[in-house]
Formats: C-alpha cells, sequence, structure tokens
C-alpha cells in the first residue's frame, strides 16, 4: 500500500540516496533504508463509502493545526506518558537502564491487553484510538522486539544470573499485540463498525480526553477500578521487584514525596498539544501523597490481574533479599557490623532465609504473596536488639553502665548510641518538616471548576508568591538545615551520616564489638523467660490493638520503632505488626486464619472417619 500512496514522488533520500519510501500513521514519508523522517505529507482524505479511505493528493510541508493547537487523546496514552517519565527519572537516579524497555513496557502493554483498553480484538472503548509511535521507550515500535517472541529475555542483563523472562503466555500476547498495533484502518479485521471513517474522524483536532467519561462520572467521582496515578507506583513497584532492583517500596515513596520521581503534578510533562479539561484534571491531579499499604495492596491487585508467571527468586544476592536490606539499615542506624550475624540467626530462626518464602507467588490464593521485604529487615534487626539488650526499660541500661566501665572504650554502649541517635532524629524530623514546609505543592497549571474558584485561587497565588519572595530575601545568606539536607544530595534513603565530616551526625560506631555490653547467649534465650514479647492476640491485623497496647511495652521499645518509621516513612503501628509477625513465626505461634483452617481440617478428617468406620457406607460400596 505504500507505493500507491508514494507513487508520485520521486526524490532520493537525502541522507542514504534511497528510493524506499513509507507513510507513517501520521502521514509522514519516511525512508525504509534508514528510518528518515522527511516534512512530505498526506494532504488530504475523502470520504467515500464507510470502510474505504484514498489519499488524493500529496503536499510538501508540515500540516497545518487547527486553531485550538491541540488533538484528540485518550486517558490511558496519558498514563503512558507519565510512566514513561517516572521511568527515565528511575533511570537518571542508578536503576539500570534496560528497566525502562525490557520490564516496565512490558508489563504496561499486558495491563493494556488485560484491560482490553489495547492490543485485542475487542476493546472495551466505543472509540478506536492509536498509541503514538514517536515514543519508543513505551511505545511499540518495529525495534523493540515485541513481535519476536522473546518476552523479558535473561539478556536483559539487569542483575547477574536474573532470569527475564515473563513466560510463553506473554510471548503470544506480545505477539497479538504487535499484530493488533500495526493494524491500519483499511485493513481492521475486528469488526466492520470500527471503520476507517471513525479512524480519520478521531485523528482530528478538540481539546480534552475522548473517553474521559470512562473513568469520571457525571457527579464527578471517579469510577472504581480504573488506571489511577497510584497504580502508576504500583506498575513501578512490580516491575522493579521483578528485575530486583534495590529500590524498596518505602524508598520509592520517599523519592516521590522528595519530587524526584513525578507523581504530584506529573500531567505537566504532557505535549503542548494534549490538551486537558476539567473532567481530565480530576483524573491526573493528586490530592494526597499515598500510603505504604495502598501501593502494596494496590501492587497485589495488579498481579492478580496481570496473571504474571512465577517472579525470578529472591536469593542471598539480591538487594532485595532481607539480611541485605539489613546490613544497609544497620549502617544507617550507626549500630556495629557484628549485629548483621544476629539478624541472620534470627531470620534463620524464622525459616526466611529460604528462597521461596521470600518470593513473589502470584498463584498464591485468595490474593498473591508479596512479602514486605523492608519490613522484615526492619523487623529483625529489632528482634534482635531485643535478643540482646532486652529492651524492658532496665536490662539495656545495667548492660550500658557494664560496657561503660570498660576501659578500652571499644564496647558498644547502648545508652551512648541512644543519645547520639536520638540528637540526629530530632535534626532529621526538623529537616523533614522545613523540607515539607517549603516544598511547592500547588501546580504551575491547575485545574479550576468553577470562576470563583478561579478567582480565589489567583488571589492567592499571588499572595503566596509575595510571602515566598520575602521568606526568601529574609533567609539569604544564612545556612539552614534544608541546604545542609540539599549539600547531602537528595538520595531519598540516606537520612544520617557518621563519621568525621563537619556535616555529620556524630562519630561512627560499627567498628565496636558487642562483647561486654549485650546478653549471654545460650540456646535457651528465645523463650517466654528470658525475651519479652506483647500479648499474642487471637486477631489477623496486630497494628489494630497497638493503641491499647502502647502504654503497657516499653518505652524504649516504642522509641526504637519511632527511630525505624522514621527512616522507612512508615507508621509506628504498621512496624510493631511486622515485629509481632515475626515474633510469632520464631514462637511458632500460627495465626488466627490458620488456626480456622486447621479447625476446619480437623472436623473434615473426624467426618471421614465416621463415614469410614460406618458398617452402612461399607455395604454401600460393596454393592455394584
Amino acid at each position: 500500500m505504500d507505493e500507491e500512496l508514494t507513487a508520485g514522488y520521486s526524490e532520493p533520500c537525502p541522507r542514504c540516496s534511497e528510493l524506499l519510501w513509507g507513510v507513517t500513521e501520521e502521514g509522514h514519508f519516511y525512508c525504509k533504508n534508514c528510518h528518515n523522517v522527511i516534512e512530505r505529507t498526506r494532504e488530504a482524505v475523502e470520504l467515500g463509502t464507510p470502510g474505504t479511505a484514498r489519499v488524493s493528493s500529496i503536499r510538501k510541508g508540515p500540516r497545518v493545526k487547527r486553531p485550538d493547537g491541540g488533538r484528540q487523546w485518550v486517558v490511558c496514552e496519558g498514563f503512558q506518558f507519565i510512566l514513561k517519565a517516572q521511568a527515565e527519572a528511575l533511570v537518571n537516579l542508578g536503576v539500570n537502564h534496560k528497566f525502562k524497555d525490557m520490564v516496565l513496557v512490558r508489563i504496561w502493554r499486558l495491563y493494556l491487553q488485560r484491560t482490553r483498553q489495547a492490543y485485542t480484538h475487542t476493546p472495551e472503548h466505543t472509540v478506536s484510538f492509536r498509541l503514538a509511535k514517536s515514543h519508543p521507550g513505551l511505545h511499540s515500535d518495529s525495534g523493540s522486539g515485541l513481535d519476536s517472541g522473546s518476552g523479558l529475555d535473561s539478556g536483559s542483563g539487569l542483575d547477574s544470573g536474573s532470569s527475564m523472562d515473563l513466560g510463553s503466555d506473554l510471548e503470544s500476547r506480545s505477539r497479538l499485540g504487535s499484530e493488533i498495533y500495526s493494524c491500519d484502518s483499511d485493513t481492521s479485521q475486528g469488526s466492520t463498525a470500527r471503520s476507517a471513517a471513525s479512524v480519520i474522524e478521531l485523528s482530528g483536532w478538540s481539546t480534552g480526553s475522548v473517553d474521559s467519561n470512562d473513568y469520571v462520572s457525571r457527579s464527578g467521582k471517579k469510577r472504581r477500578g480504573q488506571m489511577s496515578m497510584r497504580k502508576t507506583l504500583a506498575l513501578l513497584h512490580v516491575a522493579l521487584v521483578w528485575s530486583r532492583q534495590k529500590i524498596t517500596l518505602t524508598d520509592l515513596l520517599c523519592l516521590v514525596e522528595q519530587g524526584l520521581v513525578p507523581y504530584l503534578h506529573a500531567y505537566e510533562c504532557f505535549p503542548e498539544e494534549m490538551k486537558m479539561n476539567n473532567r481530565d484534571g480530576l483524573i491526573f491531579r493528586v490530592q494526597s501523597m499515598p500510603t505504604y499499604s495502598m501501593i502494596h495492596s494496590e501492587s497485589k491487585d495488579l498481579i492478580k490481574l496481570l496473571q504474571l508467571p512465577s517472579f525470578p527468586p529472591i536469593s542471598l544476592q539480591s538487594p532485595l533479599h532481607p539480611l541485605n536490606l539489613s546490613r544497609r539499615y544497620l549502617t544507617e542506624l550507626n549500630l556495629p557490623d557484628e549485629m548483621a550475624k544476629w539478624v541472620e540467626f534470627i531470620l534463620d530462626q524464622a525459616d526466611l532465609m529460604i528462597s521461596k518464602h521470600l518470593t513473589v507467588d502470584p498463584s498464591y490464593r485468595p490474593k498473591p504473596r508479596f512479602p514486605h521485604y523492608e519490613l522484615l529487615a526492619a523487623a529483625a534487626i529489632i528482634v534482635s536488639m531485643k535478643l540482646l539488650f532486652g529492651l524492658d526499660d532496665k536490662t539495656e541500661w545495667e548492660l550500658s553502665s557494664k560496657a561503660s566501665s570498660n576501659k578500652s572504650g571499644n564496647v558498644f554502649s547502648l545508652r551512648r548510641w541512644y543519645r547520639l541517635l536520638q540528637s540526629a532524629l530530632v535534626r532529621g524530623q526538623r529537616r523533614r518538616l522545613h523540607f515539607k514546609a517549603r516544598k511547592q505543592w500547588t501546580p504551575k497549571k491547575p485545574f479550576y471548576f468553577s470562576y470563583n474558584e478561579k478567582v480565589v485561587a489567583l488571589k492567592r497565588r499571588r499572595v503566596s508568591e509575595q510571602l515566598i519572595s520575602c521568606f526568601k530575601r529574609l533567609a539569604s545568606g544564612q545556612h539552614s538545615d534544608t541546604q545542609s539536607l540539599a549539600q547531602r544530595g537528595e538520595a531519598g534513603s540516606v537520612h544520617f551520616l557518621w563519621g568525621q565530616s563537619h556535616d555529620a551526625d556524630g562519630r561512627s560506631m560499627h567498628h565496636m564489638t558487642l562483647k561486654g555490653g549485650t546478653r549471654t547467649i545460650h540456646d535457651n534465650l528465645l523463650s517466654d523467660k528470658n525475651y519479652w514479647h506483647p500479648p499474642f492476640m487471637n486477631c489477623h491485623r496486630c497494628k489494630e490493638h497497638f493503641s491499647s497496647l502502647k502504654e503497657d511495652v516499653p518505652r524504649m521499645f516504642l522509641w526504637l520503632l519511632e527511630l525505624f518509621s522514621f527512616i522507612l516513612h512508615l507508621k509506628v503501628d504498621i512496624l510493631f505488626e511486622a515485629v509481632v509477625r515475626l515474633e510469632r513465626k520464631l514462637f511458632k505461634i500460627p495465626n488466627s486464619r490458620n488456626r480456622k483452617k486447621a479447625k476446619r481440617l480437623k472436623k473434615r478428617r473426624i467426618v471421614r472417619r465416621k463415614i469410614r468406620s460406618d458398617p452402612r457406607s461399607r455395604r454401600s460400596r460393596s454393592q455394584p
């Protein structure tokens, strides 16, 4: 068909001097040999009978845009631009460059197919649309390898020994997607209703997305189950875990909060021709920062929807392994390096050193098993500190006095460490409050849903800009905590610095020894007499009882939970629940769900025994 469209043009390519022209979906001429795109375009299309289209004339020069300066687009295309910007931000922060092209792109295409928005013969949209090919990072093109059936192959090189294959199921779906993607208006085979006339009609120019009514109701409420901004972070989290990158979910949320990953005003990365209306603003605007539990739950739902195969195993070499994460947290909290072996002991006793217990299992029911890697690492450190120091507001101070009496000065003292970390924690909390106060929460291109709202918002914006300029003049030349935070680098996961530098929070204690400053370790130390723990209640969520147990637990234990909640950007009750779950595994105490399941199995066994012992049942079996 390209030969018919380019029959009237006989000039060779200015780059390779070949005469082999083709026409893109946007109407531009390109060289099939070197893929050079020139400004020659198709000018007009005559519509005859429905389902037929032909080019009437060709002219040289760019297409003339309509006065409104926009084009029609769909909502999933907007989320695609946002995902592209977020992936590029992660790559700039140190994530492997193949993460975007080899993992995230394919998971996003699979999501579009599962939700029947693209790569399917029966889309749910009432209008037909096409994804632009101008961004190969998140769009299908001839060089992406999608139609080659490669999937996520092991040659992506994201980490050593990683298997990046999504399986034959994704390969077949990828081939189907590439076929549907390359389908032209005059060769569509899905249905006769999707004719070339409808495709050409949608390629016109207007403002606002085409399918915003599918995402927002007439009353202005978002419809459930549709793509949202929180799901973009869930997609990133699933892709990061699949590729076994060192960025955890708490790190991702920290980067989002600091603005290093686009989220709050991510729609500002849209091209100028993608005009947005008020209904689109309800879809893409963000009114609050997402929490850890929200994104983790969304990730589980996405894994169940996508029906992904088994994830690559989380081995000891993976940076997501709780033991490797615990070493990172021990370094940041200025704890001795010797504690790593006790954390490994706790993880081994809880059967968390086995790879199958840490790998994401999509086949687990009712929801896929998605471990909390950072919570497991933090809980293991807290339990090991309870094992070594007691943390009952009495034992740890007696051990600290014993360690302080040592003349060598190389014995770790918990009292000295507490004073050092408490002052650093206060400064870190102050820096975080100043950072939030100075953060620009209002977008550069806000949405106004009424004239009165626009007048009030513009007036507030003028006042806020004047106040900001005044505060900048007053704070000029002064060294603040936020400036010291900027000097450290907005890495997101770095909260404390230890060493001899001028901006360090204190001297390093990594080289100190634990001998002489901890309890005597023996085999029966993990018992109710030597190890205290909160009462194990017959419940599913222990964090719901944290408010009632808060007054009874020791103060040192609460302070340690607050310290980890600061570096992980989590609530204290979530960490408390993670610690209780780990202690349940150590003491071999099943939770309420396992108990109910055991009771049901026991009743079934009793019923089966009665049936087998009943002589009537034997007679009925013996009769033909």
